[in-house]
């Protein structure tokens, strides 16, 4: 049996926007290193650091939205997870969806690395897609 680690991010974050919480701690490989980098320069997340516990790493990654405010629970972001193990979902440069009419961005996994919708689309490149963030 296969772990998701994509789902497993998009997971940890909405829970932790749901709950209001700080910080999430989320296990480090290469493809959620990458995809949190897109998130930090897209501006879902104020800031990720890396840390070592014994012989494992994780990203702390701090969270943006209103901590402070007692107005009932608003998501400040979504997160939607399209290709998964049992379904990939491809698409070409052409037909790359565009979320909210370019507001949010689409996650893609490429032949030149993880991006995002526009600059898949710029580099006219197709590839998996895997993530929807709004």
């Amino acid at each position: 049996m296969s772990r998701d680690t994509i789902a497993d991010i998009i997971t940890s974050i909405r829970n932790a926007d749901m709950n209001r919480k700080g910080t999430v701690r989320i296990v480090s490989t290469g493809i959620t290193e990458n995809i949190v980098k897109i998130l930090l320069r897209e501006g879902f997340i104020e800031n990720a650091r890396k840390h070592q516990e014994r012989n494992n790493y994780f990203l702390v990654l701090t969270l943006r939205h209103r901590r402070n405010k007692k107005t009932p629970y608003k998501n400040t972001f979504h997160l939607k997870r399209i290709s998964r193990p049992g379904l990939r979902i491809y698409s070409n440069y052409q037909r790359i969806p565009r979320i909210l009419g370019g507001i949010g961005i689409a996650i893609l996994s490429t032949s030149r690395g993880i991006m995002t919708d526009r600059e898949a689309r710029l580099e006219r490149i197709g590839g998996e897609i895997l993530c929807y963030i709004w």
